[in-house]
């Protein structure tokens, strides 16, 4: 009689289970016979934060490289034309935009952390190694024109809130003068270093454009690259330890699936 009854449980169990699998599909068609898609995405970015054009205290680019930088991403498409042609595209996306980077600068504006612990402000002359980690929540607003069954254009804007940034690194072989070019001059050669970190003056609400493409490269299954530009400077205003604007660029690429 218990294995009766534990059977007829299970065989409930099972059928509403399935039921709400039946009904959620269903769901799904209604909406995509009426233009709504949905889709979540996982992406890498390729990318820097870095002044446009490049400054005059900026003599050369040592080495370059991206650092881990994941997206995790979540948007709604509303297709608003019978042709489904022209559409909209809201989205929420998780991601870290990194970097790091070795520079030769001459003048390069600087706040480092003299041998006593202290802040010592002025200009600096030679290496620098620049750290860059930046966690944020975005939301992309774009239009999207079909140019292909399977293929999609888009473009619009993106609002940011910084979650969590790291900007710091440190200086290496040469000299700082203290104030301004014509301060006192303080070198560090020999091996010797000094650190510096940036990361409370970052700017928390960033905003730029956003363009892209996807392609449908299997039933659910998106291939995509989204290239995102900046525009106002990573740091605010106030900040005037480093003289020139700097602006997150980064392409973001990755596979999604649409539901």
């Amino acid at each position: 009689m218990k294995r009766q009854i534990i059977a007829t449980l299970i065989a409930i169990l099972l059928a509403g289970s399935a039921f709400a699998q039946q009904s959620r599909t269903q769901q799904l068609i209604n909406a995509a016979l009426k233009g709504w898609e949905i889709e979540l995405r996982l992406g890498y970015n390729l990318g820097g934060t870095a002044p446009i054009p490049l400054p005059v205290e900026i003599r050369s680019i040592n080495s370059y490289s991206p650092s881990m930088g994941f997206s995790l991403e979540a948007n709604v498409s509303k297709w608003i034309d019978p042709e489904k042609k022209w559409g909209i595209i809201w989205g929420v996306k998780l991601e870290n935009k990194n970097m790091e980077t070795d520079a030769t600068v001459k003048n390069y504006g600087m706040e480092i952390v003299g041998d006593g612990g202290e802040l010592v402000k002025g200009r600096w002359t030679g290496g620098v190694k620049t750290s860059v980690k930046n966690s944020f929540l975005t939301f992309p607003i774009l239009g999207a024109y079909k140019i292909h069954p399977r293929t999609n254009l888009k473009f619009g804007v993106f609002l940011s809130y910084l979650m969590e940034g790291k900007f710091d690194g440190y200086v290496y072989e040469g000299y700082l003068r203290e104030g301004d070019p014509t301060g006192i001059k303080v070198p560090y050669n020999n091996g010797k270093t000094a650190s510096y970190d940036f990361s409370d003056n970052l700017r928390k609400f960033q905003w730029g454009l956003q363009i892209g493409a996807d392609w449908e490269a299997f039933k659910h299954l998106k291939v995509y690259g989204d290239l995102s530009w900046g525009l106002n400077d990573a740091f605010p205003n106030d900040f005037e330890t480093i003289t020139f604007s700097m602006f997150p660029i980064y392409l973001n690429v990755g596979i999604g699936y649409l539901f």
